[in-house]
């Protein structure tokens, strides 16, 4: 199987690098090599590399920059996966797509389904609801696996933005009214890897394409999850200036960005689980292994 690879510097794509390898021929490409903003140049990205999988994780992720960078935003995140999905279904071959939590509202008490109606409330997930729509109307067979609150033990994010404050500050303030699942960037790419290895074994003809939501189990707040990274440091003998109490619980109205977040972003696994037959670990273990890693 050879795979065409976009993002490989970002968190997903690293750890796709790794766990796609078994299935063959990995050709994993960054900025550098295509400027996803342009549809010619991804047109002939396909052409070139002429793969039989097409794995998209790169994406235009600047969340409260998008809402004054909003065409690059839409040309990254909304155009692009049609694009990928034109040529996909030209010369027949699978894409593989990642969205986001984001197109919801967040109004919703429970866990979102993938049959839930989306509402996104910023220009991120807004452009990422239209790649969604871009690339299923594009006739591509397609997997679209939406995630939240990504980390990893390569790139930047928040966990590695709490262990950076704790060493600098005697408390933090985070937000404690926001829910949903830290999903490791190694999770999405090992389930990748199970799914698309079913793909290479039983083809395309009766293969379960479609939405799927995809994070880890169980769910915490952004407080929590702050806390828990806290804790796991100073166990682990890191020097911090602050213990697990000194993280404090603010409310989102008190920490005003340019976008808007979800206040619920608990996605509902259960189509994913019932369909590859897929047991999706807690979200603690995930984090405990990245921060082994990063410490």
């Amino acid at each position: 199987m050879k795979i065409l690879l976009t993002g490989k510097n970002g968190q997903v794509g690293f750890e796709l690098q790794r766990a796609l390898a078994v299935l063959g021929q990995v050709v994993a490409v960054g900025h550098e090599d295509c400027d996803l903003a342009s549809p010619d140049g991804i047109r002939r990205l396909v052409a070139e590399v002429r793969p039989q999988v097409i794995v998209n994780p790169a994406a235009y992720t600047a969340v409260d920059k998008a809402e004054t960078e909003q065409a690059l935003a839409q040309a990254v995140n909304a155009t692009a996966p049609g694009v990928f999905g034109e040529e996909a279904a030209r010369v027949g071959v699978l894409v593989v797509h990642y969205s986001t939590d984001y197109v919801f509202d967040g109004c919703k008490p429970g866990a979102y389904l993938e049959t839930d109606a989306p509402n996104p409330q910023s220009v991120y997930g807004k452009t990422k609801l239209a790649g969604e729509q871009a690339l299923q109307a594009s006739g591509a067979d397609h997997l679209i696996f939406r995630t939240s609150w990504v980390f990893g033990a390569h790139g930047g994010n928040f966990a590695k933005t709490v262990l950076r404050l704790a060493a600098e500050r005697d408390g933090l303030k985070i937000v404690g009214d926001q829910f949903g699942a830290p999903t490791s960037a190694a999770l999405l790419a090992d389930v990748t890897a199970q799914v698309l290895g079913r793909y290479r074994r039983e083809g395309r003809a009766n293969f379960p394409f479609g939405l799927y939501h995809l994070v880890a189990g169980g769910s915490t707040t952004w407080h929590e999850y702050a806390q828990t990274v806290v804790r796991a440091a100073l166990a682990a003998g890191k020097p911090l200036k602050l213990t697990a109490d000194d993280v404090l619980p603010i409310a989102t109205a008190d920490y005003p960005l340019p976008a808007p977040r979800p206040s619920n972003s608990r996605l509902d696994t259960s189509r994913l689980r019932q369909t590859f037959g897929l047991v999706l670990p807690e979200w603690q273990n995930g984090l405990k292994h990245v921060l082994q890693q990063i410490l």
